[in-house]
């Protein structure tokens, strides 16, 4: 996705806060991370990073950032971001 202009939306942005992710993160996701189809002809990157920190009262080893983007033309749009803790 070398060349893609990159975007969060509003939703993406209020849902990464509220779950754990940052921006970096997401953009590292859709330029590193495996890419998979996603509802509604989206694409959805997943990567993981170690976390080795607590979340939620708990500890966990690994964060998985998994953002879900509209790609048109050369903008890639993130509609939202799932973030995933194990």
């Amino acid at each position: 996705m070398g060349n893609h202009t990159i975007i969060f939306s509003k939703h993406a942005l209020s849902q990464m806060e509220e779950r754990g992710a940052a921006k970096d993160e997401a953009a590292e996701a859709i330029l590193r991370g495996e890419k998979v189809p996603a509802k509604k002809g989206r694409h959805a990157f997943r990567l993981n990073f170690e976390y080795n920190r607590i979340w939620g009262n708990k500890y966990y080893r690994i964060k998985q950032v998994m953002p879900i983007a509209a790609e048109e033309g050369n903008k890639l749009t993130v509609v939202t971001v799932y973030v995933f803790y194990f």
